[in-house]
């Protein structure tokens, strides 16, 4: 996840460098799926889940003995998704356990189903956050979601997390199809009073890479992070309370870099890149894990066809601190990267963004990202891949509002 809110703030109010974190196995936050049932039937869905019941899936006590070993490793956070995880039978009672075994503790969901006593329930569980997917405005998302009147539902949801004094968010997958409601989006956040919003680049896995076509192509994302800057900025001058990230894309971070250098001095530019230095990029099996429906765990949970092992037969802590090859080779820096990945100037700050893409497109994880809409020129990268040159930004001029010139 790249915080774009958090980084505008270190170009205005510049801060130290915290420590740079560990290569080796360090304690993830966990994305658990808890179940794959889910009344909706969204496009670009990574689990494929649909409003049956799926075999296989952890049992209550499977569920709560995974729990204990995550609370007893000192996981930072863990994040409650699915499919939709208020479709799970025993969802309330797991969430309730964790509650004192991490110290953040999320939900992610269509929102659709919090309202009444289900709304009630997460307010009196003390979920830290809760993201809300919401894919366009009215017919938009409910075309992306597969239902009629999901957009409607999911805007009851954070109204009633709102009511009740929950922080929430609007999670939004960008695509060619709905690029252009990103400032719709933006203004329903300002209306409604969303604590967060988060991009989500389009990831090629379950209904998500069925649909790859539909990604949003290179200029639709840059003008999207055009649009997303543009909003960071005028919520730092103006101490603005929407927090904007994204994720699954980590050259958003280099194009964050490039625009500061045509606004800012080089001691404010050299602390923003020791900053997302510091930060790494992507996390896929160092500071990001995934246990899906079925107790298997991955890298992140996009990478489904990599199993490191299942916590119905070994203990998560020991899966995530245990020899796997996969593993040690995504907490290498630099990872093993090729093509424009393997010579961009920027691997320290990208982490060589998002593998699993690679890994799909090309069958090899380490080839380049095709998602990367940085030009050759933007990540430093000659016509002669062994030569790199970081040179200026040529892009269209953008000025924010000159607020800290």
């Amino acid at each position: 996840m790249f915080r774009l809110s958090e980084y505008m703030h270190q170009l205005v109010t510049p801060t130290p460098v915290r420590q740079r974190r560990g290569h080796g196995p360090v304690k993830p936050v966990v994305i658990w799926n808890l179940t794959r049932r889910c009344n909706l039937r969204c496009r670009h869905c990574y689990t494929v889940s649909a409003d049956v019941d799926f075999p296989g899936e952890l049992s209550h006590e499977q569920a709560m003995s995974t729990l204990d070993d995550l609370g007893t490793f000192g996981i930072p956070a863990l994040i409650l998704s699915g499919g939709e995880p208020l479709d799970r039978f025993d969802f309330f009672d797991i969430a309730k356990a964790a509650r004192p075994k991490v110290r953040m503790l999320a939900l992610s969901t269509n929102g659709t189903k919090i309202h009444g006593e289900n709304a009630d329930r997460v307010a009196e569980i003390g979920f830290d956050y809760v993201g809300i997917s919401i894919d366009g405005i009215g017919k938009t998302n409910d075309w992306f979601r597969g239902v009629d009147g999901a957009f409607n539902d999911a805007l009851r949801g954070v109204r009633e997390c709102k009511k009740r004094g929950i922080k929430v968010g609007l999670r939004f997958t960008l695509t060619r199809d709905n690029a252009g409601q990103l400032p719709d989006l933006l203004q329903l956040c300002d209306a409604e009073g969303v604590d967060k919003f988060y991009l989500s680049h389009l990831v090629y896995a379950g209904r998500g890479d069925k649909n790859r076509g539909e990604d949003a192509v290179h200029d639709h994302t840059r003008r999207a992070l055009e649009q997303l800057i543009d909003r960071a900025w005028v919520a730092a001058a103006e101490d603005m309370p929407l927090d904007i990230v994204t994720g699954n894309n980590d050259a958003d971070a280099v194009y964050l870099m490039r625009w500061a250098e045509r606004h800012f001095d080089a001691p404010r530019l050299e602390n923003l890149r020791a900053h997302l230095e510091a930060w790494g990029g992507n996390s896929s099996g160092l500071g990001v894990a995934n246990i899906d429906t079925l107790g298997r765990v991955h890298p992140d949970t996009y990478w489904s066809d990599y199993t490191v092992g299942n916590v119905k037969t070994q203990a998560f802590s020991e899966l995530w601190t245990g020899g796997d090859a996969m593993l040690a080779q995504l907490r290498r820096r630099p990872r093993p990267l090729k093509g424009r990945c393997g010579a961009c100037a920027f691997k320290a700050v990208c982490g060589g963004n998002t593998r699993i893409r690679a890994l799909q497109v090309t069958g090899d994880p380490w080839a380049e990202d095709p998602a990367c809409y940085l030009s050759n020129e933007e990540i430093g990268v000659t016509s002669d891949a062994d030569r790199l040159t970081v040179t200026p930004f040529r892009g269209k001029k953008h000025d924010p509002a000159h607020r800290f010139q």
